[in-house]
């Protein structure tokens, strides 16, 4: 199965930034408990759709960020 890419730069580098900030906050410990594994689990899901450039929760929504 072949995924349309909708993600474009910018919101790629946007999501990579803040995935690299809630990963600064955890390891200077100012992030733990049930915030840092929630945020956590939001900083991999970023990080993984900015690697392959689709988001599944654009489908619904028929949103996409990628210039034609």
């Amino acid at each position: 199965m072949k995924l349309n890419k909708n993600m474009g730069t910018l919101d790629r580098a946007i999501r990579l930034v803040i995935a690299a900030l809630i990963a600064v906050l955890y390891l200077t410990g100012n992030l733990s408990g049930l915030a840092a594994i929630i945020l956590g689990v939001v900083a991999v899901a970023f990080v993984v759709t900015s690697v392959i450039g689709f988001c599944p929760t654009y489908l619904p929504f028929g949103l996409s960020t990628r210039k034609k």
